[in-house]
């Protein structure tokens, strides 16, 4: 099921925060009620090997995502007390010791199942219903506007890292969009010129480059 321009879910999940509490977060409300963009960025297991890369490449940049009005949020199906033992681990460990950001624990795999981004395929084997897969998630991305609404969702495979400057480019041209009203071609950056949504407006551009 495709979220872009839905609503994301409105559902509480287990979290794990750098103090190392299990509090609760609803991504929706994250973003509706602050009035911030969030970043929820799904990867399959702690104590894996892509994973933790990916975790501190986020991290690395909060700096640029905050001066974006943007939330980060890291998610798993992991429970809280295996996301405080990675967060406790140091990086030179294959840990993801430093991580601020809040850590999703879908455990029960509500919100995971909801948003259809598990590895998993139910087999009927001998008057049995099974699962094949981990039952793990992709890696799964979603940007969330201000309201709460999905403006981009994309999903890896498990061996594919995710390049975390396209979704400061990604959230660059959504913000041009919403402030400017002007739509943002191929390749397009900050800085660079977007067009007018209509045929003299792509034409004036592509003349132009």
């Amino acid at each position: 099921m495709a979220f872009v321009g839905k609503k994301f879910p409105n559902m509480e999940v287990n979290a794990m925060n750098e103090m190392g509490d299990t509090i609760q977060v609803n991504v929706f409300e994250e973003a509706a009620k602050n009035k911030k963009k969030v970043l929820l960025f799904w990867y399959p297991k702690d104590f894996t090997f892509v994973c933790p890369t990916e975790l501190h490449a986020f991290q690395a940049a909060l700096g640029e995502f905050d001066k974006r009005n943007t939330i980060v949020i890291g998610a798993s199906c992991d429970t809280p007390e295996v996301h405080f033992a990675w967060l406790s681990t140091a990086k030179d460990n294959g840990g993801i010791e430093g991580i601020t950001y809040n850590l999703l624990a879908d455990s029960n795999r509500n919100l995971a199942s909801t948003l259809g981004i598990l590895d998993t395929t139910v087999v009927e084997k001998d008057g049995l219903t099974l699962l094949e897969g981990d039952n793990v998630t992709y890696r799964a991305t979603y940007l969330i506007d201000e309201d709460g609404v999905v403006f981009h969702e994309g999903i890896n495979h498990m061996p594919i890292g995710r390049n975390v400057n396209e979704y400061l480019r990604l959230i660059d041209a959504f913000t041009h969009v919403q402030e400017k009203g002007e739509v943002c071609p191929a390749n397009w950056e900050e800085g660079k010129q977007a067009m007018d949504a209509n045929a003299s407006g792509v034409a004036e551009y592509l003349s132009m480059n």
